[in-house]
């Protein structure tokens, strides 16, 4: 007899009828003897869980329905019940996965398994950025870029050196662009007689995040980017002969000195940053938001990771968990030195929860199941459509949703599922749908 969970083969030859039932019968009853009690929560009384079955179905077909017994059950015991099933799938024969489900609206866990591992979170680390940034910016902090100039306009010659002074805003374009080149034309310029600088102050010299893949498609951590490029000055000077402007100077990198002269400046708010960032997971954007949040820690320095870590870190703090458990390398989740746990982020979807400020707009930013976003293709069909708004999240070994719905009671969700050790991500994306599905059906 093989264990739980394998295909258990029954003699076929030389094998009388009424043996074969015995036979049967003694293998189900040492079967069900073996099983463990579960020890996911089931409701705030914490009451006693019955016997999980056992696994007789494939992999990518496993539980397909989940566990139709369970619908007669109270809820959340039918939703324990088919979530239970869903963890007998043989693709955690080779894999992992750490769960968690709150109630919010009955301030109580429902599930757990696994929910204190570390994991790597991969993108879904961009909800718990979305969150501290919301919790201590606010969704209208501004985003500035600034052109200004030295010297003096003497005549139709400026007679100084113009700085572009980059405020890490992801979404500043050629229109953007534009709007610099007309600020200089309309004050009659047709001559720099000066050098062009690119002020990149803001933050620090990195270019790529602590524990990125160097063969990975990384965004250019640079806080003075055009149209998602490091050519800012280039492409500057490139519209400025356009628009018939002459430069005589160099391109070069300084700091925008004290008393320079303002031309313009291109202002962006969080909000507007928000739903790129989450609803396509833009790395790009959410790298922005974490050294925004890094130079909010008031340090006269560039911003660092560090200090975005440490900004992070406060949050993870006033949650009541210690920072010194996790790691928080980067702000995209890009990075593999990333780790955290499916508890610590139902932690700060909770906080989230309890505040308008925050939870408005990070559940608008979020995509919604068989809607918009990364999870547009996903969920289609059934009770999860439309109802799940949730961040993916995927690495190499990785796949993970973190995020909210509506149980079929009215109550209020949150949850984080974190795959890790799939060679195929869809095999965690398809776990995490029949998931979702089993929380939002009747």
């Amino acid at each position: 007899m093989k264990r739980k969970g394998e295909n258990v083969t029954f003699p076929t030859r030389h094998t009388q009828p009424g043996r074969l039932a015995v036979a049967v019968i003694t293998v189900i009853l040492l079967i069900s003897a073996a099983m463990p009690p579960s020890t996911y929560c089931r409701a705030a009384a914490a009451e006693a869980c019955g016997y999980a079955p056992a696994d007789t179905v494939e992999a990518d077909t496993a539980v397909a329905d989940t566990a139709a017994e369970a619908d007669g059950r109270p809820w959340p015991e039918n939703v324990v019940a088919r979530l239970e099933t869903l963890l007998e799938s043989s693709i955690f024969e080779t894999s992992t996965v750490g769960m968690m489900v709150y109630d919010l609206t009955a301030d109580s866990a429902i599930f757990k398994h696994n929910e204190r591992q570390l994991m790597r979170p991969a993108s879904t680390l961009k909800m718990m950025v979305a969150v501290a940034a919301l919790d201590r910016l606010g969704e209208d902090h501004e985003y500035t870029t600034e052109l200004l100039h030295t010297g003096e306009v003497e005549g139709a010659v400026l007679h100084g050196d113009v700085y572009c002074k980059g405020g890490f805003d992801p979404a500043f374009d050629n229109s953007d662009l534009n709007a610099f080149v007309d600020s200089i034309r309309r004050l009659g310029i047709d001559t720099i007689r000066g050098d062009i600088y690119a002020d990149v102050s803001m933050k620090d010299s990195d270019r790529l995040g602590e524990g990125w893949c160097w063969d990975d498609d990384n965004p250019a951590l640079s806080p003075l980017l055009v149209s998602r490029k490091d050519e800012f000055t280039e492409r500057l000077r490139d519209r400025l002969h356009r628009a018939g402007i002459e430069t005589e100077g160099e391109l070069r990198t300084g700091r925008t000195p004290h008393g320079a002269h303002m031309l313009c400046t291109v202002r962006r708010r969080l909000a507007d940053i928000l739903p790129r960032m989450m609803k396509k997971s833009d790395n790009l954007y959410s790298e922005s938001v974490f050294y925004h949040l890094a130079a909010s820690a008031g340090a006269s320095t560039p911003a660092t990771a560090r200090q975005g870590r440490r900004m992070m870190n406060r949050l993870i703090e006033k949650l009541g968990y210690k920072p010194s458990k996790y790691y928080i390398a980067d702000g995209s989740g890009l990075s593999l030195y990333n780790y955290v746990s499916p508890e610590l982020e139902v932690a700060f979807l909770r906080y989230a929860y309890t505040k308008d400020k925050i939870y408005v707009p990070l559940y608008a930013s979020m995509p919604v199941a068989g809607i918009d976003g990364t999870l547009d293709d996903r969920m289609r069909r059934g009770h999860a459509r439309g109802n799940v708004h949730a961040k993916t999240g995927t690495v190499t070994g990785v796949s993970a949703l973190a995020g909210y719905c509506t149980a079929a009671n009215g109550h209020t969700l949150c949850f984080s599922i974190i795959n890790m050790g799939i060679r195929h991500s869809s095999s965690g994306r398809r776990f995490q749908d029949r998931v979702c599905e089993a929380l939002c059906r009747p």
